[in-house]
């Protein structure tokens, strides 16, 4: 830790996701990892998940640890890895497929194993909308259900949504049905085009920062915590209209203080304070980055985050490129390197999801490129 208490992302991640599988009963319209129905041969085995649980235990007590997938209750081993992460002192969450793999029975033996958090998906406020999205009939339904039998069993929840063009319009209904169900946080995941997900349509940088200022409101009001995924500019959004409020409210008290109001100093992105193994062991800085860094059967996962390559480059925020180089909320923001990586091959090139431009900067910017422009019209329409 830093002094004050703010985590070091160069020593550790805030987040470290395994991906148990990629096998799901699902075709999600916007998955990352391509799910399909059958278990790749060259999973991590059982002792060799156990053996990365310990390695991640190097980063410190506390560290979180997400299950992902596919479905990762598609394996049988997932209750005694949970066990065996909390056993070392690891926040152990997991992130399953609203499907029938999701009984009551399995959820409580998750939660008797030491798991700390459940996260569902709802991509829809309705049966409808989320279950076509998601490409499974009767989804809704059990996501639902499984959201009220992790609450029987003591587990949180946190619910996670996609933002694109398909699903931004029911962003109010879906939070008002987040409140309903007593969810504990809004995970709001804004599209990277990778892997299924190239199908969807990004909405434009300008509405991506509507978004956000309503998703700011939203954080402010609601009973329930709030974060975004892939869309640091959030912070930047925020930041923005806290200093406007303070002006308007003729109160400078906390101007040059990026920090304000964000509970740490610099956004957690891809590389920077997050970390991705894949089903085979290969690490990403994000899932929704998929360049490897070194794979966990070789080099102990705090090596490879601490010392790789790929991941220095990634903390060292003048690094970057492109208006997001030049850009004076680079250390609360940073852009997104998944979202770079998706549109141009380079992760340390600007995102294109995010309107502002720097002032005085007359370098080129991303929407001059309608290869690497998400969603329309453009900024300056």
């Amino acid at each position: 830790m830093h002094p004050g208490g703010q985590l070091d992302t160069s020593e550790r991640p805030f987040v470290l996701i395994w991906e148990l599988t990629q096998a799901c009963d699902l075709a999600c319209d916007h998955c990352r990892a391509d799910a399909q129905p059958d278990r790749h041969p060259d999973e991590l085995t059982t002792a060799e998940g156990k053996a990365l649980l310990e390695d991640a235990a190097a980063f410190g007590e506390g560290q979180l640890v997400v299950l992902s997938g596919g479905d990762p209750l598609v394996r049988d081993d997932v209750s005694e890895l949970v066990g065996h992460g909390d056993d070392l002192g690891l926040r152990m969450t997991i992130t399953p497929s609203g499907t029938r793999s999701l009984t009551a029975e399995r959820i409580e033996e998750l939660a008797d194993a030491g798991l700390k958090r459940m996260a569902v998906s709802l991509d829809g406020a309705s049966a409808a909308t989320h279950d076509a999205f998601r490409g499974e009939e009767g989804s809704f339904e059990e996501t639902i259900r499984a959201v009220e039998d992790a609450q029987a069993a003591g587990l949180p929840v946190q619910v996670n949504t996609t933002v694109c063009r398909q699903t931004v319009d029911e962003l109010p209904e879906i939070r008002d049905l987040i409140e309903d169900l007593g969810a504990v946080l809004w995970s709001v995941f804004f599209l990277v085009p990778i892997g299924r997900g190239r199908v969807l349509e990004p909405i434009s940088p300008e509405k991506a920062d509507r978004v956000m200022a309503w998703l700011d409101d939203v954080r402010q009001s609601s009973p329930f915590g709030l974060k975004t995924t892939e869309a640091p500019q959030y912070r930047r959004v925020s930041l923005q209209k806290q200093r406007e409020a303070e002006s308007a409210s003729d109160d400078e008290s906390g101007a040059g203080k990026p920090e304000d109001g964000l509970g740490r100093r610099s956004g957690i992105i891809a590389g920077d304070g997050f970390a991705f193994v894949s089903h085979v062991g290969d690490v990403y800085p994000s899932g929704f980055l998929p360049e490897s860094a070194g794979n966990v059967r070789d080099r102990p996962i705090t090596d490879i985050y601490r010392n790789a390559d790929l991941f220095q480059s990634l903390r060292d925020r003048d690094e970057l490129r492109g208006k997001c180089g030049a850009c004076p909320y680079r250390n609360v923001c940073g852009g997104s390197r998944s979202r770079a990586y998706a549109y141009t091959g380079d992760p340390l090139e600007s995102d294109p999801l995010c309107p502002y431009v720097p002032e005085g900067y007359d370098g080129p910017l991303p929407w001059d490129d309608p290869a690497t422009t998400p969603g329309e019209p453009s900024p300056s329409d």
